[in-house]
């Protein structure tokens, strides 16, 4: 197949540092809100914690040498904020930010752009400790902590990322309690989601007045989202469902103002939204970062929680769950970049998560074959491929994951990477996948 990838495509990897890098208490790292919920008792499967996990932080220049092998042309990781400014605020943590100069160095020199995201879920536990992201005072933080960021790696980090899946942080961390910090409370949800979009805005700002180079933007998670049948109702849930996942954070930051339908809808609940506030949630991005993984058919259920929904998955006909119990969908990846492209004004975009969940394991010789995982990606390429063919700025694409991870909640039961990795002896075996999708990389989408 002949995919229409440009020739300067950005083929790369992603992970994000509570799930890879290890050492939670060396070299004057503080706690994080996930450190705390990982280590409260019932919190994550088998009561696992990122207190070592791929071992990353001492093992990253063998995992640098890896994305080489494999070909890739771009690696998106997270800065852990509690390795760098263990407070959350004021002072550095020189070997924190060491750690981040060297990795960052060791990716240029093996020609992989750097991608950072500056907030993957892992808030300093002091800010939590002091309101949070509910309090409009940790966006000060963030943006303190952006700013000096952007002093130290501005000059060799040339696209830089707010936050990965706010919704997540917001809805996940603090109503749903799945998350950390573990709250369960929609009023304080609310106000997260603002802080955090507030928080991002105040990062764009820091980064234009830092005069480093390159680009930045806000990772969202998306999701397609269709009406289960053609019924009025449906189509109503479909419609709040769609508010409350993806345009509670698209419409502000594209300078859309929050969705009325859910402004009303939430009521007393709503947050505080002061004079000022969405101007600087809307300050211009150079990029969008999308993360997609399935979709789902949504029909009314006045049971069914705080915005009366229930869904099942979308499935394109043949597949099966992924190991998560998600729908394998390509179509709603390309209707997600066309649904960017003709109502959000057509930004650049990198898709700066995609993959699968698998139950991988080594076979004879010690192969892992996971050939669920390259049909996986085999169909949502082509999807993206189709996508740029009808006028999609898309410009990269970062598998999930490099290697297998924390995955939060799940713990160390699902297996997302294309190298996998024995925990007990940090070894890592490339899966089938990983010699794929080299193979895809070295013809830019030619070989599928």
């Amino acid at each position: 197949m002949n995919a229409a990838f440009p020739n300067d495509f950005l083929w790369g990897v992603a992970t994000a540092a509570y799930q890879v890098e290890g050492a939670a208490a060396s070299d004057g790292r503080g706690p994080s809100i996930w450190d705390t919920f990982s280590h409260a008792p019932g919190r994550t499967t088998n009561s696992d914690t990122g207190d070592v996990a791929c071992d990353h932080y001492n093992r990253y220049r063998d995992d640098v040498a890896l994305m080489k092998s494999i070909g890739v042309r771009g690696y998106r990781f997270s800065i852990s904020w509690p390795r760098v400014m263990p407070n959350g605020k004021g002072k550095l943590n020189p070997k924190g930010v060491a750690f981040y100069d060297r990795l960052i160095d060791e990716l240029l020199t093996a020609g992989i752009k750097p991608l950072a995201t500056l907030y993957h879920w892992d808030l300093p536990q002091p800010l939590e400790d002091k309101g949070g992201w509910p309090d409009r005072r940790t966006a000060d933080c963030f943006a303190d902590y952006a700013a000096a960021m952007f002093g130290k790696f501005g000059d060799r980090v040339e696209m830089w990322f707010t936050h990965n899946e706010p919704m997540c942080t917001a809805f996940l961390g603090y109503k749903e309690g799945m998350f950390a910090p573990g709250r369960n409370c929609l009023k304080d949800a609310l106000a997260a989601s603002h802080t955090l979009l507030l928080s991002h805005g105040r990062a764009v700002q820091a980064f234009r007045a830092s005069g480093a180079k390159g680009k930045i933007g806000i990772v969202l998670n998306l999701s397609d989202v269709q009406p289960a049948t053609k019924s009025t109702a449906d189509f109503a849930a479909c419609d709040r469902e769609d508010a409350f996942a993806s345009r509670w954070y698209l419409d502000p930051v594209f300078g859309k103002g929050y969705p009325r339908i859910l402004v009303d809808w939430y009521g007393r609940e709503m947050c505080d939204v002061r004079d000022g506030d969405l101007e600087i949630i809307s300050a211009p991005i150079d990029v969008f970062g999308l993360n997609y993984y399935t979709g789902s058919a949504v029909s009314a259920n006045p049971a069914a929680g705080f915005i009366k929904v229930s869904g099942r998955q979308l499935q394109e006909r043949g597949t099966v769950l992924t190991d998560m119990g998600w729908g394998v969908w390509p179509e709603g990846l390309y209707r997600l970049l066309m649904r960017l492209k003709n109502d959000y004004g057509n930004p650049p975009i990198v898709v700066t998560e995609n993959g699968m969940a698998n139950k991988d394991a080594p076979g004879e010789e010690g192969r892992v074959d996971d050939g669920a995982r390259v049909e996986y990606l085999k169909k949502h390429f082509a999807a993206a491929a189709r996508a740029i063919k009808d006028g999609a700025d898309l410009r990269g694409y970062m598998v999930w994951s490099l290697m297998d991870n924390f995955e939060w909640a799940q713990g160390y039961s699902k297996r997302f990477g294309v190298v996998y990795v024995d925990y007990p002896t940090q070894r890592r075996t490339m899966k089938k996948s990983a010699g794929w999708y080299s193979r895809v990389i070295a013809s830019n989408g030619a070989e599928m």
